[in-house]
């Protein structure tokens, strides 16, 4: 085989039209050996060490490779755990910049880099060699026509995100091809995207798409890492989403059926950690390669230092590190057309050891950039370390889940007394979090569930959680789920409990899209999907986290419906996807951009607000060109009477919206004065001309 010094650059094994130069930081290692597979990847026929050694980086020229070679790393360097290194060239490493993955990982003893059962103290080497059960890279042709691929460049305040995974997706749907179901070529399916258009959605966010594998310890219990928070691979899509003939461009051409479509495709990244785990953990790249420079070490460099609860942290202020990340983030943009992302543990990614900096390096690098400033940025804005939970305190032009404004909506609605200032905040987009260096509202990321936790059926079904399908006895999940049965725990026939409960959903969902700020809906909540009580369903790949396309109850089909008017709805009225924060400016000489009326028709007073009682209000936009937005909510067990006097501005006022029904629009028209009942626990939405 031919072999030549090649080029430090790029990282990984990178074919240029003649030849793949292969190129592999790592700064304490004594050699890199490149190892070359047939083509199913049980075979190892050659293996080649890399000759060059540059600025830390092993490379090496071969001018006799193609694509579609498989391929995977070995090692050699210090096995001594007491100074951080981890080397052993037993073991068959994934290289971090492979663009496609062959085989899925075989858990087996011969995974980990130390003997399995020596003293934690002193975990000696482990000399079997572990190619047998390691999934192999592949020399990859990235090029790929994109035609007329245009970017939808959605404006923020305009985004609807529709969280979804892949498999769930489509895993149901009977018009998919069954080849096709739980890979990207069934979310490409135009019977799929159709959906997400006639929904409203703007841009669909993406559960973790990053190759990754199923923990051990969920494979021996028969379940799987469903979610896929446990990424291996920073550039390879999983296996496990491309269909049997999608190869590595299976994944742009979602990306572009979905642009067609005017739908931006956003991708939840986890960049806190790795699958490596703590130091008991396998030896797949990482470690293996430069353990050392790859993570945080704890002072006793045997450990790791661990604000994500999953092992190890990244070590983000290593250059090598950085690079990698932002390598990775921007393949995904230029490559492969994403719009944005979505970060995992935000705040770990922030760090400078115990304290969260907004001015990082990664937050300053990333907004330097010329590709990455560009796109959709989000934060999940905690971790488990000091301090962890870090809202409002991310940079500009990053917009933050808001886990405050979910908790605000659950408590109001379940009841709770003291909620009412909470949520008259994240009605008006959380300002005091995040009106500050010039963010907008559509910084915070409005939600009332999420993938982590209940569904929105759940949430008004069940008061306890009910995870003990994950073998874990119930013990995992969160406590504080803010949830109400509505008198029954779990499934009933009772017609009066049924009908609470979507009407609970209404007013969650009404709540949320009528907000300030960017709403994000959770994949199946408009058609009452239920995970039947579990609150951690990340080890559930059966129909506990699958989209019902079909056996729904009428009721379902009829809040499917109320969800799309409510959508479309928000986007015709500007009043709701506004750029500024608002806080009561005088926009005429008697009417303000926003003002809040008690239910006797009268502006609200400091001792209103202070009421622990409160349960009903009345929000009411008004803008320059005299037309008005009234929303009454109550929160109360019992109905309220809400006077509709001359002093909100409007002579008659026209009712769009009541949840209490479900049906939209009302077209009802009433002068004032005029008293409206508003039934328990129900708002209503009415339009107006000012005078």
């Amino acid at each position: 085989m031919r072999i030549d010094f090649g080029l430090p650059y790029p990282l990984g094994a990178t074919w240029d039209g003649s030849g793949v130069n292969v190129a592999v930081f790592s700064a304490h290692a004594e050699k890199i050996e490149l190892c070359l597979f047939d083509t199913k990847g049980k075979r190892e026929i050659k293996r080649v060490a890399l000759p060059e050694y540059t600025h830390e980086v092993w490379h090496g020229y071969f001018p006799d490779l193609r694509p579609g070679q498989v391929y995977g790393l070995r090692a050699h360097g210090p096995y001594d755990p007491a100074r951080g290194h981890r080397f052993n060239p037993n073991k068959l490493l994934i290289d971090p910049y492979a663009k496609l993955l062959l085989g899925d990982l075989r858990w087996h003893d011969a995974c980990f880099g130390y003997r399995v059962g020596s003293p934690r103290q002193d975990l000696s080497i482990d000399r079997r060699d572990s190619a047998f059960v390691m999934p192999k890279c592949v020399v990859t042709d990235t090029a790929t026509t994109w035609g007329s691929d245009l970017r939808p460049n959605r404006a923020w305040s305009e985004t609807i995100i529709y969280e979804a995974h892949v498999k769930g997706i489509t895993a149901l749907h009977p018009k998919v091809p069954e080849q096709l179901r739980g890979t990207f070529g069934g979310l490409a399916d135009s019977r799929v995207i159709d959906y997400l258009v006639k929904l409203g959605i703007t841009a669909i966010e993406l559960l973790p798409i990053q190759a990754f594998f199923d923990d051990r310890h969920l494979v021996e219990k028969h379940l799987t890492n469903y979610w896929g928070y446990n990424t291996i691979g920073f550039f390879a899509p999983a296996p496990r989403y491309i269909s049997p003939d999608g190869g590595l461009h299976e994944f742009k051409r979602m990306v572009r059926k979905l642009h067609e479509a005017n739908i931006e495709v956003i991708l939840d990244v986890v960049y806190n950690h790795t699958a490596e785990g703590s130091e008991m953990g396998p030896t797949l790249s990482f470690r293996g390669l430069d353990n050392a420079s790859y993570y945080i070490l704890g002072d006793d460099p045997r450990y790791y230092f661990d604000t994500t609860g999953c092992g190890n942290t990244l070590n983000l202020k290593h250059p090598r590190v950085l690079q990698m990340v932002m390598d990775s983030l921007r393949y995904w943009v230029e490559e492969c057309h994403v719009d944005g992302f979505r970060f995992d543990l935000a705040t770990a990614l922030g760090r400078e050891r115990d304290s969260f900096e907004p001015s990082s390096v990664f937050f300053d690098t990333l907004r330097q950039d010329p590709v990455l400033s560009r796109v959709k940025l989000i934060a999940e804005p905690w971790d488990i370390g000091p301090d962890g939970y870090q809202l409002g305190s991310f940079p500009p032009g990053w917009a933050e889940w808001n886990g405050a404004y979910r908790d605000w909506v659950r408590s109001f609605w379940r009841g709770d007394e003291q909620a009412t200032p909470d949520l008259a905040s994240g009605l008006l987009g959380s300002a005091p979090m995040f009106d500050r260096r010039g963010k907008r509202p559509w910084a915070s990321v409005n939600f009332v569930t999420a993938h982590d936790g209940f569904t929105l059926a759940d949430l008004y079904s069940y008061n306890e959680r009910h995870n003990e399908a994950n073998g874990e006895d119930n013990r995992d999940g969160h406590d504080d789920n803010r949830s109400w049965n509505c008198g029954v725990e779990g499934p009933t026939d009772d017609d009066e409990v049924r009908a609470l409960r979507l009407k609970m959903r209404r007013n969650a969902m009404a709540t949320m899209l009528l907000s300030q700020g960017t709403p994000m809906l959770l994949m199946g909540d408009e058609v009452g999907r239920t995970q039947h009580g579990n609150n951690n369903s990340y080890c559930q790949d059966n129909e506990m986290n699958w989209l019902p396309w079909e056996e729904r109850h009428p009721d379902d089909d009829e809040f499917l419906q109320f969800v799309r008017r409510l959508i479309l709805y928000r986007h015709s009225r500007g009043q709701f996807m506004l750029r500024h924060f608002l806080h009561g400016r005088m926009i005429s000489e008697k009417f303000r951009d926003v003002s809040w009326f008690a239910a006797s028709g009268e502006l609200m007073t400091d001792d209103d607000w202070a009421d622990p009682g409160l349960k009903s209000l009345g929000l009411m936009h008004c803008d320059t060109r005299g037309s008005a937005i009234l929303i009454l909510i109550n929160g109360h067990h019992e109905a309220v009477d809400f006077t509709l006097s001359p002093d909100l501005g409007a002579t008659g006022w026209k009712l769009m919206m009541r949840t209490d029904t479900g049906q939209w629009p009302v077209w009802e028209a009433m002068r004032t004065p005029h008293t409206l009942t508003l039934a328990d626990r129900s708002m209503v939405v009415l339009e107006g001309r000012l005078r």
